[in-house]
């Protein structure tokens, strides 16, 4: 059983190539790795093709992509992986063992990098909330079985919230795998912000979304 990573990105040429090198031992192991770019200006996809087993573009927006990216895919099993996230070691062993035991899609923890101590408090907030939902955001890295993301017709065609819209669908089905193991995510979109308005922001938004506010309205502002 392999697994087909499938990483979105929108100009990281700054990063990209560590992260991609991080994800060499995993090549080397047999997992496909597809980096599916959304319009870069910076080169992001030149350095893709030439550290992954598929690059590619597509329609700018993280569903898009990797809806795309997922169509390429060979694994058994699809990771969706943001281009600022990096994976513990040995992740594949550990989503591997999961599915064989019986997930039919889960998560990792995750830990977020950054100068605030601030960034701990949330990033186990996360984790805590996300095993008491059922719900994943991307930044944990999700994964599903490649059978069962194709039958679900993928992530859903919206700008924000792909990440919670999918989880509702996969949490009818199972409650995810959530992995102990921690996943590393970067902090800049906190600290950019500031960490308690980053905080405000997307209590609002969520509650927003639950409340039936378009994905639309949400994504501008967001932005």
């Amino acid at each position: 059983m392999k697994l087909s990573i499938v990483m979105p990105v929108l100009d990281e040429a700054d990063t990209l190539s560590d992260m991609l090198a991080a994800l060499a031992p995993l090549r080397a192991r047999g997992h496909q790795l597809i980096v599916v770019d959304g319009g870069s200006r910076d080169g992001s996809l030149a350095l893709a093709a030439a550290s992954s087993d598929d690059a590619i573009t597509a329609p700018r927006g993280r569903a898009s992509q990797m809806n795309a990216g997922a169509a390429r895919a060979r694994g058994e099993v699809l990771l969706f992986l943001h281009a600022d996230t990096h994976l513990p070691d040995n992740a594949d062993a550990a989503v591997l063992h999961a599915v064989v035991e019986g997930a039919a899609w889960g998560r990792f923890d995750v830990s977020i990098d950054g100068r605030s101590p601030m960034l701990r408090w949330v990033g186990g907030f996360m984790n805590a909330r996300s095993r008491l939902t059922g719900i994943a955001t991307g930044d944990q890295a999700i994964f599903v079985r490649r059978d069962l993301f194709q039958r679900l017709g993928g992530y859903a065609d919206q700008p924000l919230m792909e990440d919670i819209e999918l989880s509702g669908r996969l949490r009818a089905i199972a409650r995810p795998a959530c992995l102990h193991q921690r996943v590393r995510t970067s902090g800049r979109r906190w600290e950019s912000r500031g960490v308690w308005r980053t905080i405000a922001l997307m209590w609002r938004l969520r509650w927003r979304y639950w409340r039936g506010v378009s994905p639309e309205v949400l994504a501008r502002e967001y932005r």
